[in-house]
């Protein structure tokens, strides 16, 4: 009896497993964030990175500018820059495209697929100290395929610096 109680509980987490992988998947990132280069110049100067995002495929997330107001936008904020000041971000044209599900009155929508470059431009605070830095982000997206919508992700983005000795 003892054995067959154990057995029983040995397969319990197996099954559960097995039950929770659709779950896992959906959780799953569907952007990904290439290696960022890393940047560098002396006090004063201006930097430009450039972020590569991953949109998988079969999937597309709603640009900067989304067409409706409800819709969620893709968003790169700064925590931290440390010795770099600014970090606006420059966001691609996007793609307008209908779906399916959409009723004929709804707007078309504002989107990214595939490979998407965000470019950002910082300045090298006059102060700095020379050496290397991270300036640290967070990008904020929703995910959709053609049927449906997942909850909002974000994904912490790293940006490295050097600051150069001079000026």
């Amino acid at each position: 009896m003892a054995f067959k109680n154990y057995c029983e509980l040995r397969r319990r987490p197996v099954l559960l497993t097995l039950l929770c992988l659709p779950l896992l998947a959906q959780s799953s990132g569907y952007v990904t964030i290439g290696e960022v280069p890393k940047v560098a110049g002396p006090r004063n100067a201006n930097l430009q990175a450039k972020i590569t995002l991953k949109v998988k495929d079969g999937y597309h997330v709603n640009s900067n500018t989304p067409s409706e107001e409800y819709l969620i936008p893709l968003k790169l904020t700064w925590k931290s820059t440390g010795a770099l000041e600014g970090g606006q971000v420059t966001y691609p044209k996007p793609a307008v495209q209908r779906f399916d599900f959409q009723t004929p009155a709804e707007k078309p929508l504002s989107i990214y697929t595939g490979s998407v470059d965000l470019v950002v431009n910082f300045k090298v605070a006059g102060n700095a100290q020379a050496g290397p830095g991270v300036a640290v982000g967070q990008l904020r997206y929703q995910a959709c395929s053609d049927k449906a919508c997942y909850p909002p992700k974000n994904i912490e983005v790293s940006v490295p610096y050097t600051v150069q000795p001079g000026s």
